[in-house]
């Protein structure tokens, strides 16, 4: 980004794909390409939404560690209500959530 004169933090967004064919007409109304890989992890998958959440959350988490291994530290995840969904991916990454000690009480 420096090289192109960027001098901002870009974030990238993670959005946890669980109904493929919207992405896929979304994509083509924006001119976008979807991976064909990508599709095929979603075939068959129509009526089983569990399974498609399981793929979902799977695939969120490996986009993020590839981007870890290429020097990406910050994320922002899209949730759009669906916020089980990130904390799978938060626990398949190792984030756990900190658990606060209750303070002494005076004796």
């Amino acid at each position: 980004c420096a090289a192109a004169g960027i001098k901002v933090p870009i974030v990238p967004g993670i959005l946890p794909v669980t109904n493929f064919a919207q992405v896929r007409k979304f994509s083509a109304m924006c001119g976008a390409s979807v991976p064909n890989w990508m599709g095929r992890l979603f075939e068959g998958l129509d009526e089983d939404a569990e399974t498609r959440r399981m793929v979902a959350v799977v695939v969120a988490a490996e986009q993020v560690r590839l981007l870890q291994a290429n020097g990406v530290d910050e994320f922002h995840f899209y949730t759009l209500n669906r916020p089980d969904l990130v904390y799978a991916i938060a626990h398949i990454l190792g984030v756990r959530p900190v658990r606060e000690t209750p303070a002494p009480v005076p004796a």
